[in-house]
């Protein structure tokens, strides 16, 4: 949410990349046996994030008017190719991610990476909200919380101090 915030109070200039459009479609995850672990490292196209934050990094006005980005939908738990567009006018993508700093070829490419930490008191609360609201039962998302999303966190946790800031408190 500070990573659309901060798009949205920058205007036009920025543009927010949220990892999460590179989820692997939900078909191919269970086609892989990987639908119970939605969300960790092997279930993102980790390549294709790369290869679109490279042609970010490298892009020029003449190359194309608009370079465009998959989208994470929860309303259909699934990403939408091309809902992103980075017109040629932004000088400014904000990339978010639990992954940034863990994948050495995607932090490579960023100029700066600020580790939200909200603590895992607020944490756990806030997903399981967030699941409850995207239709999962209360029972449901404390599960899917504590046996997925809370093992990802301890994992992205462990490259915190690789951040250029580490951020505990922001305005709601």
């Amino acid at each position: 949410m500070l990573a659309q915030r901060l798009v949205s109070d920058l205007g036009s200039v920025a543009v927010w990349l949220p990892m999460d459009g590179f989820h692997l479609a939900q078909a191919e995850l269970v086609r892989a046996g990987l639908a119970d672990r939605k969300g960790a490292p092997e279930t993102f196209d980790r390549d294709g994030f790369a290869a679109t934050l490279q042609r970010l990094a490298s892009y020029t006005s003449s190359d194309s008017p608009t370079i465009y980005a998959p989208a994470f939908d929860r309303s259909i738990e699934d990403s939408v190719a091309a809902a992103i567009a980075v017109p040629a006018s932004v000088s400014l993508v904000i990339v978010e991610g639990n992954y940034l700093l863990n994948w050495a070829e995607i932090a490579e490419l960023l100029h700066e990476v600020w580790f939200l930490d909200p603590g895992r008191q607020a944490r756990i609360p806030a997903l399981i909200q967030r699941h409850v609201e995207f239709g999962k039962s209360l029972e449901a998302a404390r599960e899917w919380v504590m046996r997925s999303d809370e093992p990802n966190a301890e994992f992205v946790d462990g490259q915190r101090s690789a951040a250029d800031l580490i951020i505990t408190e922001w305005p709601s």
